[in-house]
């Protein structure tokens, strides 16, 4: 039994079939495969004899103790024969090697080649990626160079805040508004001449009541204004005008009855401009 598990490879048959086809790699690895399940049949014989010879009657004190010292002991014997024995190459025919190595050779140089394509594609896609990055980076620095000198520009156009300037802007403010107000003052007045004349007895009327009494001045519709829009502005806590006599009362009626004066609540011989800046109108 030990003769045969020992028998050296050199000793062992090759089909005559396998020359035929050491060339070829599928060759090769059905010849490999051969020579796996001829040992694998060996080893297997060998395993069965080594059972039967160490069959033995179990102790009836405690046969579980000695079926697991028997255990031992096989497993002893077994890995002192692996300890001695030293590997072998399973094929020692070097066409079989070579045919075998150059499939192997020709499967890693597929892997690598597909290796090679997909690391070539994705240094494209890298180097793309790159290109658009560097491109972004150029058009933010250029935003970043106009925004600086815009900045740049700003800067030097600004003019420095005084106190001196701030009230001659003001001052010139208050000319444009007098100005304008002067304008539309003309205006209502040339327009309350127009279609607001005074009594036919021009600027002067006697009254009839009595002859002694010296003739009244009356005012124009224009002057009865002024002096209310005067009055508001510059006493707003206190805009009501005394009617005296040369207030023609027609002109006071008209005022008040189109809501553009209005009477006090406590003396009817006073009146004042409505507050239009508060009006919902």
């Amino acid at each position: 039994m030990a003769e045969k598990n020992t028998m050296s490879l050199d000793e062992q048959q090759v089909p005559p079939m396998v020359s035929s086809t050491l060339l070829s790699s599928e060759g090769a690895k059905e010849q490999l495969i051969q020579d796996c399940e001829e040992l694998w049949k060996q080893m297997e014989e060998c395993q069965n004899r080594l059972t039967l010879q160490e069959t033995e009657t179990l102790s009836d004190s405690d046969p579980k103790l000695s079926l697991l010292m028997k255990r031992v002991k096989a497993l002893s014997a077994e890995l002192y024969q692996w300890q001695k024995r030293k590997p072998d190459v399973l094929p020692v025919n070097p066409d079989v090697l070579t045919a075998l190595g150059r499939h192997q050779l020709q499967e890693v140089d597929q892997d690598l080649e597909m290796v090679l394509s997909t690391i070539q594609a994705k240094n494209e896609k890298l180097k793309q990626d790159l290109v658009r990055e560097q491109q972004w980076l150029e058009e933010q620095q250029q935003l970043m160079d106009r925004l600086n000198q815009t900045e740049e520009e700003n800067r030097n156009q600004v003019v420095e805040f005084s106190e001196e300037r701030a009230f001659q802007e003001i001052k010139t403010k208050m000319l444009r508004i007098k100005t304008y107000k002067d304008k539309i003052l003309t205006a209502l007045g040339e327009f309350l001449e127009e279609h607001f004349p005074l009594p036919d007895d021009g600027t002067k009327r006697k009254k009839r009541h009595s002859s002694k009494e010296p003739d009244v001045q009356l005012i124009s519709l224009h002057e009865i204004l002024e002096s209310l829009i005067h009055k508001f502005s510059n006493t707003p806590h206190d805009p009501y005008v005394s009617i005296t006599t040369s207030f023609w009362a027609p002109y006071i009626e008209l005022l008040l009855r189109n809501g553009i004066a209005l009477r006090h609540p406590e003396d009817p011989n006073r009146i004042r401009l409505e507050n239009f800046t508060n009006s919902n109108i």
